[in-house]
């Protein structure tokens, strides 16, 4: 082979490296776009269209005696539908999962009740987060690009950020569980981010079930002492929330190491 045969297959290779480089890149984009759609479809067209579209689904769970009914009516299965529900309201976030809650400790008591709930939540909240890991990293790492990914990452990998998580999970009320699908996009690790998850929601899961608990057996004052106990027990953490914050670092040392 000649020189020049030689310099022109040289190009040639070099131009159809580039082609497949391009091809790549070209395929990779178009998977991230259709995971993302996939993940968008999950997180807000499913909701959507179950808001507007399935409305007598919705109606089922009005109120806390609808939703008593409602798993009364299949008796010892009512304990797989109630994880069941706990995992979809996680997933898809259109079913009033505080009023299942509340439902569960009515029927199944406080101990048996936190603890399908807790099977529930975690399932739930694996689901979501390794949904968004799975469709929706990728995406956001073509469309924002890596350096600017590696900024918010660095800060989502934080002790503050596990923090953050701890405190919307404990707090009543607060739109929680999408948070399990913006840590599925992040750095944040699964195991670190299930203990602060679970650690908090544990407390207002708890809550709730005993006011179910209580509710079954006309203890009304009862509930009335938890719903003050609660409002107290935020003004405590607001108060000491430096003390909070140290051993919240403690153990995100402990859970990360």
């Amino acid at each position: 082979m000649d020189k020049e045969s030689f310099k022109e297959n040289a190009h040639k290779t070099k131009d159809q490296v580039k082609q497949n480089i391009k091809k790549a890149k070209k395929t990779k984009l178009i998977l991230s776009i259709l995971k993302l759609t996939l993940l968008i479809g999950i997180v807000i067209a499913v909701p959507v269209y179950i808001y507007f579209y399935q409305q007598d689904f919705i109606n089922q769970f009005k109120s806390f005696n609808d939703v008593i009914a409602y798993l009364e009516q299949y008796k010892f299965e009512s304990v797989f539908i109630y994880i069941g529900i706990q995992i979809l309201q996680i997933v898809i976030s259109i079913i009033p999962g505080q009023a299942f809650q509340f439902a569960a400790g009515y029927l199944y008591g406080f101990f048996p009740g936190l603890l399908f709930s807790v099977i529930g939540a975690f399932l739930g909240t694996t689901l979501s987060f390794y949904l968004a890991r799975l469709l929706g990293k990728s995406a956001l790492h073509l469309f924002f690009g890596e350096e600017q990914m590696t900024y918010f990452i660095e800060r989502l990998n934080s002790k503050r950020a596990y923090m953050i998580v701890f405190l919307l999970y404990l707090i009543p009320g607060l739109p929680k569980d999408v948070v399990s699908y913006a840590a599925g996009v992040s750095e944040m690790k699964f195991k670190a981010f299930m203990a602060f998850s679970m650690a908090g929601r544990i407390f207002g899961m708890s809550g709730s079930l005993l006011i179910g608990a209580l509710y079954f057996h006309h203890h009304y004052i009862g509930m009335g002492i938890i719903a003050v106990v609660a409002v107290v027990a935020f003004v405590l953490c607001i108060i000491y929330r430096k003390n909070i914050n140290r051993y919240l670092d403690k153990f995100y040392d402990r859970v990360t190491r």
